[in-house]
């Protein structure tokens, strides 16, 4: 729970006093977002995370945006959820983006037991926009059960995402 509150704090603070978001598009892109990581960096779990994404581009507050995602780890453990993220531009191609979710978890062949079926993932990602609406970035993200399972052990994943609008794949 502490990661949660913490996450959610530096997000909050981010939103709203050191990074201004700028107006964009009302009709920003949809995009459909590929991952891969390294899963459960903080402990023994050395394990690859893949990740496919979709994040729509509607705002229904502020800068707030959903997405659904699908997280598989080459031991066969996954995560299926969705959630909310904001796309906050620092720079006319950098982005900041905190993303937050909850979704349904299983261990598969891996030793990684979060302790319940309810996970929640916060994460924090930047990118750089190319010309062609394409982003690249860096996230950090935390898988957790927030206190609800009789242990919350969590997770951390650093992954390496690519952004493609899918208005531009058609």
């Amino acid at each position: 729970m502490k990661d949660i509150f913490l996450l959610s704090v530096m997000t909050l603070t981010l939103m709203v006093t050191g990074i201004q978001a700028q107006a964009q598009d009302a009709d920003d892109s949809d995009y459909l977002s590929l991952s891969v990581g390294w899963y459960d960096m903080n402990d023994d779990e050395d394990a690859a995370d893949f990740r496919i994404e979709y994040r729509d581009g509607h705002k229904y507050f502020w800068e707030i945006k959903p997405f659904a995602a699908l997280e598989v780890t080459s031991d066969s453990s996954f995560w299926v959820g969705a959630g909310v993220y904001a796309d906050l531009e620092v720079t006319p191609q950098v982005y900041v983006t905190p993303s937050f979710g909850a979704g349904f978890y299983d261990e598969g062949s891996s030793d990684k037991d979060l302790d319940y079926f309810l996970e929640f993932r916060s994460q924090v990602e930047v990118s750089y926009e190319f010309q062609n609406q394409q982003r690249a970035g860096v996230g950090f993200g935390h898988i957790s059960n927030a206190g609800l399972g009789d242990s919350n052990p969590g997770t951390e994943i650093l992954s390496l995402y690519y952004h493609v609008p899918i208005d531009g794949m058609f």
